[in-house]
This record gives structure tokens, sequence and C-alpha cells, in this order.
């Protein structure tokens, strides 16, 4: 299901209506109150990885899974790209639909998990996830949904924390073993992907925000060939 809300105009911080989310409701609340806790959670800039793969590529439709406040989506909807955004957070929907406003640029919002939305299938010319935004499922069925949502010649472009496997749970009862690592989705690739980019490399972080703290990101990139 898809609310259009930057032409709505909310306020920045409002939660969109509950009857307009698909997914399940516990990991919408989880998701709210932690951006209910802080007026901004996130750096309000883009994330350095996404800025450094998409340099070179040809604006198209894009995804952006698990678009927080909208940094990343705003960015890309400047540089020509029609942007689809899905979070599961009404209130970072809410926030994000505040800044494209701002911005003056149009974006898509799907209030959604990954699993549950309807999107069209094989249709986006890039499909961006950045950091910990999946959660895993016994079927792999957000890895999958991953690479189902790329167009025959699109890229995939999945981002994560390095070292965050080895960590255990933090005291706000966030454990990183529950979400999707890139390593997962190479595993589920076949002759009809090739992989460009598989590697840890030093972090370029936006200031402030959480996660600023982290210094080296996990970056797979992969183009399907049909």
């Amino acid at each position: 299901m898809t609310d259009n809300i930057a032409a709505g105009s909310p306020a920045a911080d409002a939660p969109l209506p509950a009857d307009g989310y698909v997914g399940d409701p516990a990991v919408r609340e989880e998701w709210d109150n932690r951006y209910a806790d802080r007026q901004q959670l996130w750096s309000g800039r883009p994330n350095g990885a996404l800025v450094a793969e998409v340099d070179g590529l040809v604006p198209g439709r894009v995804l952006d899974v698990g678009c927080g406040e909208g940094a990343d989506a705003v960015w890309l909807a400047r540089a020509g790209w029609d942007v689809t955004a899905l979070e599961v957070s009404g209130v970072a929907l809410g926030r994000a639909a505040g800044h494209a406003r701002d911005a003056g640029v149009a974006v898509r919002w799907v209030h959604a998990a990954l699993t549950e939305a309807v999107l069209p299938p094989a249709s986006f010319d890039l499909v961006s996830a950045q950091y910990p935004a999946l959660l895993r499922t016994p079927d792999a069925a957000a890895e999958r949904a991953l690479l189902a949502a790329v167009a025959p010649g699109g890229v995939l472009l999945l981002v994560h924390h390095a070292g965050m496997d080895t960590q255990q749970t933090h005291d706000s009862e966030f454990d990183p073993a529950d979400y999707v690592w890139p390593s997962m989705v190479t595993a589920l690739l076949t002759d009809g992907w090739k992989v460009e980019v598989n590697e840890e490399r030093p972090r370029v972080a936006p200031e402030g925000g959480a996660g600023a703290h982290h210094t080296h990101d996990l970056v797979l990139r992969a183009r399907r060939l049909r």
C-alpha cells in the first residue's frame, strides 16, 4: 500500500494513519518508539556508500528500502531519480515527507514491510538498503524480495555496518543478528547476477546521528543481468 504523503504536507513528525501500514504491528511500534525518542535520529545527510556507488549510474527508478527520515530519498530525487521510499515507521515517514516537501521534490512513500509491500516486480533500476533495514525470516523472504524488485540491468546496493555480526544484543534490545546481512543476499545470487562490489571498506560517515561511531562498511553491489 502506498501513501504519497509528500503531496499531502503533513507535519514533519506526524505519524501516518494506522490503517495505511502493511506489516507486523509490533515491528512498526518498535521503530516508531525509536524515532519518537529523538527529534532527529539520523544525520539528515545521504549515506556515503550510496553517494559513492550511485556515481556514474543513469538515474531511473529507485527503491529506497528502510528510508528512515528520508535523507537518501531526497538526495536521490534531487539527482533526478524517480524515488519510491519504503519504511515501517510512520514517525520516520512523517519526517521524511516534511524533508521532501521542504526540498521541493516528489517521492512515493510506502508504509510497509518489504515482504508485505505491493510493489511492481523487477521494475527498479536501483534497489538500495542501507544498514540494518530488513528483518531476517526463516525462508529468506526479505532477501528474495530485494532481488525480485530489481529490473534486468538494474543494480542492488546493500550496505551494512562491518563487525556488527559479532556484537551482542544492545541495551536497547537491538540484536544485529536479527537483520539481513550482505552475505545472506550473496548466497542467493545465481548466474543471472554479476557481483560488482563485495567488500569491507572505511566508512564515509555523515557527521552526527545514530550510527556515526561505526567506522567500516560492508558493501554489496550486484547487477541483475536478466
